[in-house]
């Protein structure tokens, strides 16, 4: 039986996901699109098939009305998020060229400057909205990454607000930011390989694996990739954590005292409210099971992280957020052969950002009620739209 999405799944999503998971493993949805799609909610379960190879990325699999996500030019649709072996084995061993933990640390110092240099103008007057302050710090991290000038990226920053949050008066701007996007960075391109510079996106431009090398499309959609997930995925990571933590007093006093704490923390407010609550979708090559529920081929799975990482099969007291907690295992960046690339990054801002706060602001309190905080309604990206703080 085919039931509605819960619209409380967007207001309060780890108590249906908490009922989701004493109901069954996984659960069949009409989505809002009116495309209908299988939850898996039980962290056992979502691990196996995040790495499972029947569940294939590729939108060639899904049956007709299935949903398959955002639409994209054909130039931008040829990335790591559509794709499996043998083409993403070969297209990800050249990127990760560029994107090992080692090269993304050497960014820190340079995070470290952006970050106290955005929270100066809060630090000196006393209050300010620190995801306002924060939605610059991944442009700018981004676009140092790919050699974007500093006078470009303005304009990118608002092509990439308006893609992920059109105005919903203009349904059709989405559509022109992406075209937009797709234009510079085709231009951006022929720049550097005419220019190379001491960015990834010179490197990826280089980049060769036994004489292969990416092709246009695959160039323009890897960094159309590396530009909005770098943007998008980091400030609501870094908003919900800061938000969890002014949620929890003792938790922000313990690592406002002892910093060295960080790095396992991030990872605890990646497990506990994660800005991607719900895995990419996938689409069953053949007819499968999960959890012992049979999904025929060609039908929506999309899995939940919020949900998994929340599961108490897994992680003792789920719902208590323990920054010392073993988070081993957890999911919000991905497992097998898709977890995220850019996992490293999105870690160094989010234990930069945090730490500048509690350092420069160790008071820090919210400057409004929960309840009249404001969050952009999707069940499939839990967005804070603004926190503010005062000292």
């Amino acid at each position: 039986m085919t039931q509605s999405l819960p619209a409380t799944i967007v207001s309060d999503p780890h108590a249906v996901y908490a009922r989701l998971r004493d109901e069954g493993p996984v659960h069949r949805f009409l989505l809002p699109d009116g495309a209908t799609a299988w939850f898996v909610t039980r962290h056992e379960d979502a691990r196996a098939a995040l790495a499972d190879p029947r569940l294939s990325l590729d939108k060639a699999y899904a049956s007709q009305g299935a949903w398959k996500g955002f639409s994209l030019p054909p130039a931008l649709d040829r990335n790591l998020l559509n794709m499996d072996p043998p083409d993403h084995t070969r297209l990800r061993r050249l990127v990760a060229q560029a994107f090992t933990p080692r090269a993304m640390e050497r960014l820190r110092p340079d995070i470290e400057r952006v970050a106290d240099a955005l929270l100066d103008p809060v630090v000196e007057a006393g209050h300010g909205d620190l995801v306002a302050v924060f939605a610059k710090l991944p442009v700018v991290v981004i676009c140092d990454v790919l050699g974007i000038p500093p006078q470009r990226r303005g304009e990118l920053r608002n092509w990439a607000g308006v893609m992920l949050a059109p105005p919903s008066d203009d349904p059709r701007a989405a559509g022109r930011a992406v075209v937009e996007i797709q234009a510079f960075l085709l231009s951006l391109i022929q720049d550097k390989r005419a220019d190379p510079g001491d960015d990834i996106l010179s490197a990826l431009i280089m980049a060769r694996d036994d004489g292969d090398r990416l092709s246009e499309d695959e160039l323009t959609s890897l960094a159309f990739l590396t530009l909005i997930a770098g943007y998008e995925n980091s400030v609501n990571l870094i908003g919900l954590s800061l938000l969890t933590l002014l949620q929890h007093p003792a938790q922000w006093e313990a690592l406002r005292d002892e910093p060295e704490l960080l790095p396992n923390a991030v990872r605890e407010l990646m497990r506990y409210e994660p800005p991607a609550p719900v895995a990419l979708r996938r689409f069953p090559r053949e007819d499968m099971e999960i959890g012992g529920v049979p999904i025929p081929a060609g039908d929506t799975v999309l899995i939940s992280i919020a949900s998994a990482d929340r599961d108490p099969a897994r992680y003792p007291d789920p719902d208590t957020l323990d920054l010392r907690r073993d988070t081993s295992a957890q999911l919000s960046l991905g497992h097998g052969i898709h977890y995220c690339l850019g996992a490293p990054l999105a870690r160094i801002e989010a234990e930069v950002a945090i730490g500048a706060v509690l350092r420069r602001l160790p008071n820090l309190k919210l400057d409004t009620a929960v309840e009249d905080l404001t969050w952009r309604s999707s069940y499939r990206t839990r967005a804070l739209l603004a926190l503010p703080v005062r000292a």
